[in-house]
């Protein structure tokens, strides 16, 4: 069992930046994969980034890929998402994510039903 809570998300300019956090609790967090989700209004939840239960490999979506940054920290329990240059069309829901299990070596749990546990969502708004 996974418990997780999002926190960090407002209201920004476009061309600014945001730190999302998310607090896990639960002894299998450090063994399974972590993921950030969104979901923009009228539209369907979509993959941002993953990180692997290591942290020593991340995978993003072509959309936030060299201005968003996914990290954690095993120890505190914890997963960020560090956003810069944000754009309008960067407004969302963010979730956070647990994944059922670890992606196979080489592999990334990007899809929806890779994960199991999520967050309840913090909101982001990009002005533009």
């Amino acid at each position: 069992q996974v418990q997780l809570v999002e926190s960090g998300g407002g209201l920004v300019q476009a061309g600014g930046s945001l730190r999302l956090h998310c607090a896990a609790s639960g002894r299998t967090f450090s063994s399974v994969d972590m993921g950030w989700f969104r979901q923009a209004p009228g539209k369907e939840r979509e993959f941002v980034a993953t990180i692997i239960w290591s942290g020593r490999s991340t995978f993003y979506s072509d959309a936030v890929k060299g201005r968003f940054t996914i990290s954690r920290d095993n120890i505190k329990g914890t997963v960020s998402l560090q956003m810069n240059s944000l754009k309008p069309e960067d407004t969302a829901v963010y979730y956070c994510a647990a994944a059922r299990r670890t992606a196979a070596p080489g592999g990334f749990s990007y899809r929806n039903h890779d994960y199991n546990y999520w967050g309840q969502g913090t909101q982001v708004i990009v002005s533009s």
